[in-house]
């Protein structure tokens, strides 16, 4: 039985192959909601074929707002897998042309996911989470990871605080980001697909504009043109128990993501993606149905 710090919350729980009494209420085989190819992601990412996206359960932040937290949430969504199954499922993903293998929200399963990747796949390799990360975790995954996809939630403490109750969200993130980009170098595009590189996420939440400010401001502060990738999310819809949080009981208005991008085309940040506010959450989410696990 192992004892876990591989995530910020560092709550040292026991966690057994199949379960786990910590933060991310699992154990430490996998548990997969869905392995296929995605294209909802960025252009780079979904190409043409698509991306070999594996959605695994649980997570280690837990926003009230989480599109996925049908399977984020609690010990019973998903299926369990071995590492060895789940090198045979980025083999499957490859033969159907994924373009890469897509991890979502794997920090809990670092070390099978290690073992996984004992055999490199023959495309990139993403790692796609929350930023929301252990500067140490990060560094095993060198040189297994091309390709980078940290959710920068937050540059601010109070939202991530009240939304993610993680109030050293912002600097923790910012830590990770930065040994993500020292592990990758600058972004490289092939083809119109993303080879190597950090591409950075931000969702414009709801009456939080100042966060999102805030986060454009760091990226463009510590980062130059050709470095890294940055998309501005406009697909922000309601879920989940938003009782007592208001403001994130609706949709992005128009003026609110106006503003975003105003934001944005005034700072030095040159290289990324933009959504069409008609893009929904609801929309983009797969169905979390177990395939191909």
């Amino acid at each position: 039985m192992e004892t876990c710090t591989l995530c910020p919350r560092a709550c040292e729980a026991a966690r057994t192959p199949l379960d786990g009494a910590g933060y991310c209420a699992s154990g430490t085989e996998p548990r997969l909601a869905r392995a296929a190819l995605h294209f909802g992601e960025e252009p780079c990412i979904s190409g043409e074929r698509g991306s070999g996206t594996v959605f695994f359960c649980g997570c280690t932040l837990h926003c009230v707002y989480c599109q996925n937290s049908a399977i984020s949430l609690g010990k019973t969504a998903g299926t369990i897998v071995t590492a060895e199954r789940l090198r045979e499922i980025y083999r499957e993903l490859i033969s159907r042309g994924a373009h890469n293998i897509n991890l979502v929200t794997g920090t809990h399963f670092t070390a099978a996911i290690l073992r996984s990747l004992e055999d490199a796949p023959e495309v990139p390799v993403a790692w796609n989470s929350s930023a929301y990360e252990n500067v140490e975790t990060l560094r095993s995954l060198e040189g297994k990871a091309q390709i980078y996809m940290p959710d920068y939630k937050y540059a601010l403490t109070e939202p991530a605080a009240r939304y993610s109750a993680a109030p050293d969200y912002p600097e923790l993130a910012k830590a990770a980001i930065l040994e993500m980009y020292r592990q990758t170098g600058d972004f490289a595009i092939e083809n119109g697909l993303l080879k190597r590189g950090v591409l950075i996420r931000h969702l414009v939440l709801p009456g939080n504009l100042d966060n999102t400010y805030r986060v454009i401001d760091w990226i463009s502060q510590t980062f130059k043109p050709g470095q890294v990738l940055f998309s501005l999310m406009s697909q922000y819809t309601p879920h989940g128990d938003l009782e007592r949080f208001p403001e994130l009981r609706r949709t992005l208005t128009a003026e609110e993501y106006e503003a975003a991008l105003d934001y944005l085309d005034a700072s030095d940040i040159e290289d990324g993606y933009t959504q069409e506010l008609s893009a929904s959450g609801d929309e983009l989410l797969p169905d979390f149905d177990g395939s191909g696990v």
